[in-house]
């Protein structure tokens, strides 16, 4: 009976939550309260596949039930992007019988990497895929070796595990044990031998703190590597990005699918190689997966087209306090061999908690945008002067640089009958402050 009753009770706050575009939290919240061990009492599917890491949770998790479903499979997944424990009892009790059944035939979870330890104390994934580990929100999560100690307690025995063999952090969940999977990229041509970044996470090895070695690297610290000490490697791969060509836009998996990007990001098709990896294992033919996934466009909002005027544009959501987030975005823009214009919005660092630290900007390599591609830059929102003065430590001309604290007064600028692309650049604390001006 107190089963039955939690259930509907979640399922009733679930639904009015709905009508009122809330409630992806509450209700697993007072569940609960109600029952503490809910989620261990509930009988789920055969498949339970958890998804953590720094970045691309949400957008892995949205292209694995796109595919899954797209060939016939009935998965329960939190849409909302609600990844805490209560966002995921929410989640499972929604999708369940009021017998507490779940209905579906797979189990998708975005987990935030801090708190899997709790999200599974009572739920134990089938597979669990590790995307990467990044500096990420350090007010908050501190360091990701850090990180990764908090999401070391969550894997269980009899959980596979899905591991980026590009990051040498997240390998290491992997060292030692033999059922586990493996993606990566191969070295490609837009690879380099030394880190662009404004610091190098990847000099030590995480296993026994020596210098390590780069073979090549795709970006940061995620790419080929030996520790020149313990021996520490990267493992080869059963799911592997053979080849990119980010001008044309296509990447090809394991030789011979390939997939046509709507996103012509590396950072992007790392998400996608996840997908790719879970379907697969899943059962799912992999001559369709590719064409699932070629020229998908995300729809959590994650990047938006847009247009100002006769202008168009691209928001590109990056995460503030990720300074790889961002250099994948400013990657990106500045790719554009067209010409663009680049604005940055730093209004609220976070929609989570208050802290007024921009200690972040200083890690973001903001160097890249003094390139021909890249014409005017914007910067906005109540922290542009803290970004202003982060600029003026770069090579970049000042004449380039345009600075709005108001961010209405910087979209009005943009305003203009000039042809070149815009690309808006910030994090989901900010975007709808730009969004809602269109």
């Amino acid at each position: 009976m107190k089963l039955f009753l939690t259930i509907l009770i979640c399922k009733l706050l679930h639904f009015f939550g709905k009508l009122i575009g809330k409630g992806s939290s509450l209700p697993g919240k007072i569940a609960l309260k109600l029952c503490p061990d809910i989620l261990k009492r509930v009988k789920l599917p055969e498949y339970i596949i958890a998804v953590t890491g720094s970045n691309g949770k949400t957008s892995t998790v949205e292209m694995i039930a796109h595919i899954l479903t797209e060939n016939g499979k009935s998965v329960a997944w939190n849409k909302e992007g609600s990844n805490q424990i209560e966002g995921v009892t929410t989640l499972v009790l929604a999708n369940s019988t009021l017998t507490g059944k779940v209905k579906s035939d797979i189990l998708l979870i975005e987990s935030d990497e801090r708190f899997a330890r709790y999200t599974f104390k009572y739920i134990t994934p089938t597979h669990y895929v590790i995307t990467n580990l990044y500096r990420d929100q350090l007010t908050r999560n501190g360091h990701p070796e850090w990180v990764a100690d908090a999401i070391k307690v969550s894997i269980k025995n009899n959980t596979r595990l899905i591991l980026n063999a590009d990051d040498p952090l997240v390998s290491l969940f992997g060292d030692g044990k033999d059922d586990v999977i493996w993606f990566g990229a191969d070295k490609l041509e837009s690879d380099t031998n030394y880190c662009e970044g404004k610091y190098d996470d990847g000099v030590y090895c995480p296993k026994c703190k020596k210098f390590m070695r780069y073979s090549s690297r795709h970006y940061a610290h995620i790419g080929h590597y030996k520790c020149t000490s313990c021996g520490y490697e990267r493992h080869d791969t059963e799911y592997t990005v053979t080849s990119v060509d980010l001008d044309r836009g296509f990447a090809v998996i394991n030789g011979k699918y390939n997939i046509s990007l709507a996103l012509k990001s590396l950072y992007n098709i790392y998400n996608i190689l996840a997908a790719f990896t879970v379907a697969s294992i899943v059962g799912i033919d992999e001559n369709k997966i590719a064409e699932n996934m070629s020229n998908y466009v995300m729809k959590n909002g994650r990047v938006v087209n847009f247009a100002i005027g006769n202008r168009k544009g691209t928001l590109l959501t990056a995460k503030h306090e990720n300074s790889i987030s961002y250099d994948q975005s400013i990657r990106l823009a500045c790719s554009d061999k067209g010409g663009c214009d680049v604005m940055f919005i730093v209004d609220a660092v976070s929609r989570k908690y208050f802290t007024s630290d921009v200690s972040w900007l200083w890690d973001i390599n903001f160097d890249m945008l003094n390139c021909e591609n890249v014409h005017k830059i914007i910067l906005a929102g109540k922290y542009c002067n803290d970004l202003a003065v982060r600029f003026s430590y770069t090579g970049i001309n000042a004449d380039k640089i345009k600075i709005f604290e108001d961010i209405r007064k910087a979209y009005d600028f943009l305003n203009c009958d000039r042809d070149e692309y815009i690309y808006t650049i910030t994090c989901f604390s900010d975007k709808n402050k730009f969004l809602n001006l269109l």
